[in-house]
């Protein structure tokens, strides 16, 4: 049975156990980027100051598997206001985009429906990077290799769940069988409808084939940062293809007509003269 999880955005707190937790089960560095060396006390240095409430990442990367989107909404005389929180990951599309593009077949499914990368097989041709589209998958510095959240695929291998799920203090982050998590995330759903949150909505039902890792979200994706309409990159392929014959086809009778329109010229020349 495929495994994954479901994240209720309506009861996040926005607290990060979740990214530290990720960050010490899977042996994760610090983002070499967000950092330089204090070359008096020679320790590392944080300048990763986003600027955007909260959210110390700003990106998925290849050191940060997870991360906590904060969204602040205010009016303009901030009499009103809301936060939104929404733990982000790679979702394990059922039709990876990042699965389909490897070259070597370092990207495979196993049998839990996960999308794990054997560091052993990558190249780092990076193929997958922009073959994601959510912008999971990232190169590592370090490795050379291509690296996002393997779902702990140990753990999970191991009977565990992941380690976000079991660090997550509000069961906003829920691991287990996807059947079960989908009536979960449907009863939900219908919970909230009922109390007038009828913004709130399920992602991941319908996109890339159906994501492993899906949400429940208090008002649009777009809002939290999400891609509304999905398109798989190896599916806009046919569609390129059929276009790139068709353009061929066109230069082709073109150019012949071209050339017979030059030769017809000539042999009129010819016969004047």
């Amino acid at each position: 049975m495929p495994k994954g999880m479901f994240v209720d955005t309506s009861i996040c707190t926005g607290c990060k156990a979740c990214q530290v937790a990720c960050k010490e089960w899977n042996g994760l560095p610090h983002e070499p980027s967000h950092f330089i060396q204090d070359p008096i006390e020679m320790r590392p240095v944080a300048i990763n100051f986003t600027g955007d409430s909260y959210d110390n990442t700003g990106a998925l990367s290849a050191t940060d598997w997870r991360r906590v989107r904060f969204i602040e909404q205010f009016s303009a005389d901030r009499s009103r206001g809301r936060w939104l929180f929404s733990s982000d990951s790679c979702k394990h599309c059922n039709d990876a985009g990042c699965l389909n593009a490897c070259p070597t077949g370092a990207i495979e499914r196993t049998d839990l429906g996960n999308v794990f990368i054997r560091q052993d097989v990558c190249i780092g041709c990076k193929y997958c990077v922009p073959s994601c589209p959510f912008g999971v998958v990232s190169v590592s510095e370090a490795t050379g290799t291509a690296r996002k959240c393997t779902l702990c695929n140990d753990r999970i291998h191991h009977g565990m769940g992941t380690a976000c799920a079991k660090a997550c203090p509000t069961g906003s982050i829920a691991f287990g069988e996807m059947s079960d998590l989908r009536v979960r995330a449907d009863k939900r759903l219908a919970q909230l409808v009922a109390l007038g949150r009828t913004d709130a909505n399920i992602y991941g039902y319908n996109e890339a084939g159906g994501l492993n890792v899906f949400y429940l979200f208090l008002d649009r994706p777009a809002v939290y940062g999400q891609p509304e309409k999905i398109v798989v990159p190896q599916k806009r392929l046919p569609a390129s293809s059929a276009a790139t014959v068709a353009g061929a086809l066109v230069l082709g009778a073109v150019a012949i007509a071209a050339f017979r329109e030059r030769g017809k010229a000539e042999e009129e020349g010819e016969v004047k003269s």
